[in-house]
């Protein structure tokens, strides 16, 4: 994580407004609030979210990808760019 640490190893509330930031800025459509608790916490439970957002919407491009792949011919052009697309 970040050298500025104290000596006990402990995260300063310095670092944890740095992070809630970094945090926040990654969010889509996060919008910028102040640094209470209530806020921090509102941030958080919005990331969870977002997280699981994600993850259900690869869970259904790839089922998506899965239909597609099984219709087409194994050995068409288009078979073999799906699996480079993949490969990389």
């Amino acid at each position: 994580m970040s050298s500025r640490r104290s000596s006990g190893g402990a995260i300063s509330e310095e670092e944890i407004n740095e992070l809630i930031s970094k945090l926040q800025s990654l969010l889509p459509n996060a919008r910028r609030r102040g640094s209470g608790q209530a806020s921090t916490t509102k941030l958080l439970k919005e990331t969870c979210s977002y997280i699981k957002s994600l993850h259900r919407e690869v869970d259904d491009l790839s089922d998506r990808l899965s239909d597609l792949m099984s219709t087409m011919d194994h050995n068409s052009a288009g078979a073999e760019i799906i699996r480079s697309i993949l490969r990389s």
